[in-house]
């Protein structure tokens, strides 16, 4: 009876073994990630774990020795009026960083995508693209002098000099430290202004996959611009208007620079945000770790921002699966 069994090779005399070696090139790619771990670590999570655990200590900063608080910073948090104002506040950040720049964002994306790039050609619209965007790349430094040199208080500044011009009689409005609502409406101008370029730069990008042709199909089909917008424009650029909304968010709870470079928070403390509030408790308050607290209130709200965001572009991208 013969045997079935597969039939092998014998191995030559002269033929050397096969030995197994393991494959070291992945080992090496794993290696490139060491540097950039440890700056992250040292930079970004070493930072974040000390600051949250100096938000349950007393310390008054330098060698002074830390006082172990419990909760009682937090507890402090929770009813401290200068906080909830600068939280409020946050709200208006957003509207001014946020719901203006992604609204007219999408508008004049869509225009010069539709309307501007198809009519005068890509070259015009490539130029105004770049024109929004300008205010990006300028330093908020920059910027923030410009406003208050344009915002300067009696016949000094600029729009002062206009107004006095269009009136006929001399206005003398203090725009930056006169009253909350005009100081904070200054900054929420600034805002919206260096903010504008980048939602129009990301959906314009996002609009170059989608095919001209359903724009063509669209108008032969007497659609006009705004059905042609809310039909075509905004499903293709959903997951864009996720991203824009997601970093624009985050930016504004972390808003500090134009603040401090207009109003210092004033008038009267009115226009705090929780980061600039966080910096002045850091600097001129006498407890850091009151001041870790606010910093690790803010950290903790953008986690849970970004995590609702995460679950809701997720849950819509299921949805159109």
């Amino acid at each position: 009876m013969t045997s079935l069994a597969p039939r092998t090779r014998p191995r030559r005399t002269d033929e050397p073994a096969r030995i197994p070696q393991r494959d070291s090139s992945k080992l090496g790619y794993w290696l490139y990630l060491i540097p950039g771990t440890l700056l992250v670590g040292l930079v970004i999570f070493y930072p974040i774990v000390r600051n949250v655990r100096l938000s349950f200590f007393h310390w008054r900063g330098g060698r002074a020795e830390e006082h172990f608080a419990g909760l009682d910073n937090w507890i402090a948090l929770a009813s401290d009026h200068e906080f909830i104002q600068s939280f409020k506040n946050i709200f208006l950040v957003i509207i001014a960083m946020v719901i203006v720049p992604t609204l007219l964002g999408l508008i004049i994306a869509a225009l010069l995508f539709d309307v501007v790039g198809r009519r005068f050609g890509a070259r015009l619209s490539s130029f105004l693209r770049a024109t929004y965007y300008l205010p990006q790349i300028l330093p908020i430094a920059v910027a923030g002098v410009m406003f208050s040199w344009i915002l300067k208080p009696n016949s000094d500044g600029v729009l002062n000099q206009f107004l006095s011009v269009i009136t006929g009689s001399t206005v003398e409005v203090n725009w930056l430290g006169g009253q909350y609502s005009t100081a904070m409406a200054s900054v929420m101008v600034l805002m919206i202004w260096i903010q504008l370029g980048y939602p129009v730069v990301i959906f314009m990008a996002a609009l170059q996959r989608v095919d001209p042709q359903l724009y063509e199909a669209a108008e032969l089909d007497g659609a006009n611009w705004y059905q042609r917008f809310r039909a075509i424009t905004l499903p293709m650029i959903q997951p864009e208007v996720f991203v824009v909304a997601l970093t624009t968010t985050i930016a504004a709870l972390k808003v500090f620079a134009p603040v401090f470079i207009l109003t210092n928070g004033g008038p009267s403390k009115s226009t705090y945000v929780p980061s600039y509030y966080a910096y002045e408790e850091f600097i001129r308050g006498t407890d850091k770790g009151y001041a870790a607290t606010i910093a690790s209130a803010i950290t903790l709200v953008v986690v849970v921002v970004a995590i609702i965001f995460i679950r809701v572009q997720n849950r819509a991208e299921r949805k159109e699966a």
